[in-house]
């Protein structure tokens, strides 16, 4: 099953917002999930900041956490960002928040 693409932007937006996890995101967004699948594959994309290269929300929490504080830094260092750059948004509210 693949998540349909309002639900997926959705997603995006909130993890941009500082939703890291299920409760967080159903109290930034209203998102409605249908059923266990489609549970799995929220929660795999919460831990997920950037999805074209691959690299998890703990693998940008951890480079901010040792100095990136920019968009730029966090992209030399774990590669986020520089493919379509769709993730800056979810990059910057960690540098924000260190979270």
């Amino acid at each position: 099953m693949v998540l349909e693409m309002e639900k997926y932007l959705k997603i995006r937006k909130a993890q941009s917002e500082g939703a890291r996890t299920i409760e967080e995101l159903k109290s930034i967004s209203d998102i409605v999930i249908e059923n266990d699948t489609e549970l799995e594959e929220v929660e795999k994309l919460l831990q997920n900041t950037c999805k074209c290269k691959n690299v998890s929300i703990s693998t940008i929490v951890e480079a901010v956490k040792n100095g990136a504080d920019t968009f730029e830094k966090v992209g030399e260092v774990t590669g986020a960002g520089t493919g379509c750059g769709r993730c800056k948004g979810i990059i910057s509210n960690i540098i924000e928040n260190k979270r």
